[in-house]
């Protein structure tokens, strides 16, 4: 079995864990000397996250071109320029070979709200600098993102605290 220069994972589905997932992914490539860049479609700048904590205790690369979810926006013509713009940053990356692991945390948002075609995307990650691995997270992933993919993992909720009233804890969700 020949090991790929690169690869695709997509990490899709309603339940928790896609973004952790990627995250661990980011880790894991910046152990091993690899330049790692995240780009964050969605969340905004107010978002303090632990994973954000750790990118620039790592030095790792951090785009959150995102402004909220869109049920939080009181301008949807901003918000889908400003996931446009995240794309354009994206796909930049994607073709430089300047990185060796890019992460594309919601980027699933970007495709179905309509901001970015999901062909433009397939095709841009499918034209990549060969050396550039790339992690997709997001729910309701289009199929075209799915065939470009070389790993795609469904996360499945089975039960979730929130369902219960239980907020969004520090350290756990973000």
């Amino acid at each position: 079995m020949a090991r790929a220069e690169s690869i695709v994972l997509l990490n899709t589905g309603n339940g928790k864990g896609k973004s952790s997932a990627a995250f661990g992914v980011m880790s894991r490539g910046w152990a091993r000397g690899w330049k790692v860049a995240v780009v964050q479609f969605v969340k905004g700048g107010k978002w303090k996250t632990g994973e954000r904590k750790l990118a620039d205790h790592l030095g790792i690369e951090w785009h959150t071109l995102g402004d909220g979810f869109t049920w939080e926006s009181t301008d949807l013509d901003e918000t889908a320029a400003k996931g446009r713009h995240a794309w354009q940053v994206a796909s930049e990356m994607l073709s430089s070979g300047d990185y060796d692991l890019l992460i594309f945390d919601e980027i699933t948002y970007a495709v179905t709200y309509g901001w970015v075609p999901s062909g433009e995307v397939a095709e841009a990650i499918r034209d990549r600098n060969p050396s550039t691995n790339v992690v997709m997270t997001g729910r309701n992933a289009p199929g075209e993102l799915i065939e470009v993919a070389d790993t795609v993992t469904e996360m499945r909720k089975i039960k979730h605290a929130y369902d219960r009233g239980i907020k969004a804890k520090k350290g756990i969700e973000f």
